[in-house]
Order: structure tokens, then sequence, then C-alpha cells
């Protein structure tokens, strides 16, 4: 099962000391456990936007692909990329891959009101602002023929109350952090993972 891992910094696994706790690993990890042979490749790069999943997507393509796992969306908020253009970028992203055979789950935008650098008082504005482009994220993803883990219901919460789940930065999730977003994404994964090989 060749495994690719797309997007940002969340991808690339930015804030965990150990590769072996970052995103990739610990999904391979999962599909081990369920009876899959994984090649894991990771081609996510830090500060990446929805524009840069081109480049990315070639290059997983290029190498041959079974799994697309993309996290993508932090980095489309705070530089301000309007909602439709990103979303555009994720669907054409999302649609390559699937045009190469590959099963595409994608993990959108987080909501960025739990980052601690975010004042109090625009936490309200800032939790919209993330819920809204995530919306125009899964409809693009889902019109690919992507799946969409939705990851941030499940980690929002436990991130909001746990400082732990963040690395020294106050921004990238720590080991433990990717931990659980590993755990939140792992049942889309495997269930494309299953239908892969059936």
């Amino acid at each position: 099962m060749r495994l690719c891992l797309l997007g940002d910094s969340i991808a690339a696994g930015v804030g965990s000391t150990r590769r072996e706790d970052t995103l990739g690993p610990l999904l391979a990890t999962h599909l081990r456990a369920a009876g899959h042979h994984v090649d894991l490749r990771v081609h996510a790069v830090a500060g990446a936007r929805s524009a840069d999943l081109r480049s990315q997507v070639r290059a997983a393509v290029a190498g041959g692909i079974d799994i697309a796992v993309v996290v993508i969306g932090a980095n489309d908020l705070t530089r301000f990329v309007p909602a439709q253009v990103g979303a555009q970028q994720l669907h054409d992203a999302v649609a390559d891959l699937r045009a190469a055979g590959a099963e595409v789950v994608v993990a959108t935008a987080p909501d960025l009101s739990i980052v601690s650098h975010v004042p109090p008082a625009l936490r309200d504005v800032v939790s919209t602002v993330s819920r809204d482009y995530a919306r125009v994220q899964q409809q693009a993803v889902i019109r690919a023929g992507g799946v969409v883990a939705h990851v941030e219901r499940a980690v929002t919460p436990r991130f909001a109350s746990d400082p732990s789940l963040f690395a020294a930065d106050r921004f990238h999730p720590s080991a433990a952090g990717y931990r659980e977003i590993a755990t939140a994404l792992a049942p889309a994964v495997e269930s494309v993972a299953a239908r892969r090989s059936a």
C-alpha cells in the first residue's frame, strides 16, 4: 500500500521531535496493524498552501500512489486566501490524484481560534472563518471524488483544553497532538485502504 502524505506542516510533522511520532508513520502503523504492507512517502512541505499542492501531487503520482492523505488549509487561512480560491486548488489536486487511481482522504482547515496566539476578543471571528473555510473545502473534496475526514470535530475540543497537545511553538502539534490527529484520521484511511485491497 503506497501511502503518501501531502499538504502543510501538519502533514510534514513539524513540532514533533521524533519522526515516528509524526502523522505519516502513525498512520502507516495503523494500516500495518490492519494487515497492510505500507510504503510511506511524505511530500508535504511546511508552510504550504493549497496552491502548492500541484507540485506535491506531481511528485506523488510520479512515484506511484495508492492512498493520498492531504492536510491543508491552515496557511491559506493565515495568508487570507479566499475560500473559493483555496477550495478550487484543493479540488484540482484531489481530482488529479483520483485520475491517477489514488484513494484520497483530506483533513481540512483546523479551527485556528484555539491557537494561543489568537487574542481572546477575536476567537469567535477566527473560529467562524475557519469553519466556513473548512466547509467550502469539504464541498470541493466531495465534488472531486475524495473522502473528508472530519478531524477538526474530534480534535478541536481536546486541543482547546490540553496545552500539552501543542509543541513548544504553541502552534504545531506535539507528539501527543499528532497521536490525537492520527487517531481521528485513521478510520477514514483504513476504510479506503480496505476498499483498495478488496
